[in-house]
């Protein structure tokens, strides 16, 4: 469980960067606290989908994997995170991510800090 709520933690701070450095990365809310709210909300859907749909994608294009020497995980990390900000529109939390090219750099910066984090942070059950 604590395993759990660590790399809940590391994502919502991973997405709070990418949200801090692009524009096009939108969370919006009256608050400071809802914000707070709505990015871990967030961070638990991206968890999810990284959880349960990421291993399949790469199952399926792996042979893409294989041919751009793993490159092809920049485009599935887009991919990804527009699925994320797809479900959040569908539950109605106030996080967007606007176009592709802006996805590819977010899952990058995404990618980059959550390894950051996973260094710092307690990694235990």
């Amino acid at each position: 469980m604590m395993n759990f709520l660590v790399k809940t933690i590391a994502n919502a701070g991973a997405l709070a960067v990418a949200v801090w450095l692009l524009d096009k990365i939108t969370l919006t809310g009256d608050s400071t606290g809802k914000k707070v709210g709505t990015l871990l909300l967030v961070a638990l859907v991206f968890g999810l989908v990284n959880a349960v749909v990421k291993p399949l994608v790469k199952l399926l294009t792996l042979p893409l994997f294989i041919l751009t020497l793993g490159l092809f995980t920049l485009i599935v990390n887009a991919l990804m995170l527009l699925l994320t900000s797809w479900l959040a529109d569908m539950l109605d939390l106030s996080f967007h991510v606007e176009g592709f090219w802006t996805a590819v750099l977010g899952g990058l910066i995404i990618s980059i800090v959550a390894w950051a984090l996973h260094l710092v942070l307690p990694d235990r059950d």
